[in-house]
């Protein structure tokens, strides 16, 4: 019993461990996008496929390091990744923005981040 609950207790830090990093990486990433749209001749028009690129990469990075110490079920901890990504990321954004809501684009992204975290959860569970 007492294993199942460091076990448990290891998976869930992991799995926190790979939201932050995922974080972490979008902003850095989002940070240098920001400069580059400033600075250059790059259109506005790019900002969109960016972030979804940028989000996708990020929380496929983020689930593979936080799962490569669980050894189990990836699918599930990368789904949680992914979509405790989005979540964070659409309670700060509508804590930010009063008009925020949920619209198709929205459903896209939570689409994306479940798909990518679930891919990164199977790459990080079988690396070596």
């Amino acid at each position: 019993m007492e294993t199942y609950k460091e076990e448990n207790k290891g998976t869930v830090k992991n799995i926190f461990k790979g939201i932050g990093i995922s974080m972490l990486f979008t902003v850095i990433c989002l940070f240098i996008f920001s400069i580059l749209l400033t600075y250059t001749n790059i259109s506005e028009n790019t900002i969109t496929p960016v972030i979804l690129v940028v989000t996708a990469i990020s929380i496929l990075i983020g689930s593979s390091i936080g799962n490569i110490k669980i050894k189990k079920n990836g699918i599930l901890n990368g789904a949680i990744v992914g979509g405790g990504y989005i979540l964070i990321l659409y309670l700060i954004s509508s804590l930010l923005n009063v008009r925020f809501s949920l619209n198709i684009q929205s459903l896209i992204m939570i689409g994306i981040g479940i798909i990518f975290g679930i891919i990164g959860g199977i790459i990080g569970v079988n690396k070596k």
